[in-house]
């Protein structure tokens, strides 16, 4: 399904959205790939909302890739003995592992790794921040904390730790179990929560065995520390605000967006903006102003995708909230602005052969009229290459293997095709041929480029380049040979 923009759309699947009929519905309007949360939703679940996009992705012939974003370690306090109390500021407040009820002076905590952790002066921060309290003394089974920002506190409320590099796993036992089950029913991407360090990304990758690609959700400053170990050990990022905002200032987070995805472009790894994007519309079906400018926003700034989260799971106007970032990318990238800062934006060493055959090709469509750019990716690595130099014209993908054409779904731009394989590069050419002419992006005697590796099927090596005219002669020669 050919899209008429670069930017891809993510959509997450939920009690909204949750038949074959606005699944269906969510792909048309414009979603590129599927988020499926590990957080809600049982096995059952998550097999049949599988099995549907399957079906979608069959009825519709065009690749669909589906995300399992795994849930991490949820760290939260235990019960108080009336629900809920109210700390004000300044009081003192007590965390302790005990598993008595709490009162309005002190309530367990049930994760001894943050006591192990944590130092005098420390923040914890409780329901999204909406609690502050700040360590005054603690030890390895209690902090004595002051309520910096009191209010309600009630049960099992979320804890964030931002100040310190928790000694947790970003696997809990929970995760383990969910990325075997949806490893073996053959998601494309994980999305690993609570990552602090690279380590906890070859975890992931050690257990996953190539079964699917691992993108790392960068949302807490520990990761943001360590975000140049992490992506080069990651097959994807995910910038995910809403916990980044929780535990940084608010302020903080556009620049660190900013900068995260300038450094995936030059990594040639797909980078997410996700959170809180069109929030309003999980009731409304209209957008603020300010939801479309933050769209808009992450669009400029060059990322591969843009997310949806409860607005396409639970909220009430799921294909409505699809077609709004569809429209707001169609609009961004006919912007000629968009065109130059995307270009002016461009700062890549290209130190490899792949990279200058690759660099070579954007620079000749762009210099000619060439309708678009068509690369044989074994791999994805040629591809992700070609996105990473951002185009004026459309990248074709051409793969026999279909994990890697449901993988790109999630990349900058480019259109992924199914293709036999191919031996030679005569051949190599006529079916980028007719891939242009399938996907309506050239006619007869219109130029195209063409890369590819030979010898074929080896990830990596290419090394070779053509232009060539869409000709019908062409083909008949090629099978008539």
């Amino acid at each position: 399904m050919k899209r008429h923009r670069n930017v891809k759309i993510v959509a997450t699947l939920g009690p909204a959205s949750s038949t074959y009929e606005v699944i269906r519905a969510l792909h048309e309007a414009g979603a590129d790939v599927f988020r499926l949360n590990m957080s809600h939703g049982e096995h059952g679940e998550i097999r049949e909302r599988h099995a549907i996009i399957r079906q979608v992705e069959k009825d519709c012939g065009s690749p669909i890739g589906i995300l399992a974003d795994l849930q991490g370690p949820k760290l939260r306090l235990g019960k108080f003995a009336n629900g809920e109390e109210t700390i004000e500021v300044g009081q003192d407040f007590r965390l302790d592992l005990s598993d008595e009820d709490g009162d309005a002076t002190r309530v367990q905590l049930p994760h001894k790794e943050i006591f192990d952790a944590l130092k005098p002066g420390a923040s914890l921060l409780v329901n999204d921040g909406k609690i502050r309290l700040k360590v005054k003394e603690c030890g390895g089974d209690f902090a004595n904390c002051e309520v910096v920002v009191g209010g309600v506190i009630s049960n099992r409320k979320g804890v964030n730790v931002p100040d310190v590099v928790l000694p947790l796993a970003a696997l809990s036992e929970k995760d383990r179990k969910d990325l075997e089950f949806v490893c073996d029913l053959g998601v494309d991407w994980l999305a690993l929560s609570f990552v602090q360090r690279a380590a906890d990304v070859n975890e992931a990758r050690d257990l996953a065995k190539g079964r699917a690609a691992v993108l790392a959700k960068i949302e807490k400053p520990a990761a943001v520390e360590a975000f140049d170990s992490i992506l080069e050990v990651s097959d994807g990022i995910m910038v995910a605000r809403g916990d980044l905002g929780v535990e940084l200032p608010v302020s903080s987070v556009p620049p660190i967006q900013k900068r995260l995805i300038r450094k995936c472009r030059a990594a040639a790894k797909p980078v997410i903006v996700a959170t809180q994007m069109l929030e309003s519309m999980i009731e409304s079906p209209m957008p603020t102003r300010a939801e479309v400018s933050d769209v808009a926003n992450a669009i400029y700034e060059g990322t591969d995708a843009i997310m949806l989260s409860a607005e396409s799971a639970a909220g009430q106007f799921p294909i409505e909230a699809v077609r709004t970032m569809d429209n707001v990318a169609n609009e961004v990238e006919n912007d000629g602005n968009y065109v130059e800062i995307i270009e002016a934006s461009r700062k890549v060493d290209h130190s490899t052969v792949a990279d200058g055959i690759v660099a070579a090709a954007r620079e000749i469509a762009e210099k000619t009229d060439v309708k678009a750019i068509c690369c044989y990716s074994q791999s994805g690595t040629t591809a992700l290459r070609v996105a990473r130099e951002r185009p004026r014209a459309p990248i074709i993908a051409l793969t026999t293997v279909e994990t890697t054409a449901r993988r790109l779904c999630l990349s900058w731009g480019i259109n992924t095709v199914m293709s036999d394989s191919v031996d030679r590069f005569k051949t190599a050419v006529i079916y980028a041929i007719r891939a242009a002419k399938a996907q309506g992006l050239a006619e007869e005697k219109d130029l195209i480029v063409v890369t590819a590796g030979v010898p074929f099927n080896t990830p990596g090596s290419t090394n070779i380049l053509r232009v060539a005219p869409c000709e019908e002669r062409l083909i008949h020669s090629a099978d008539a040979d």
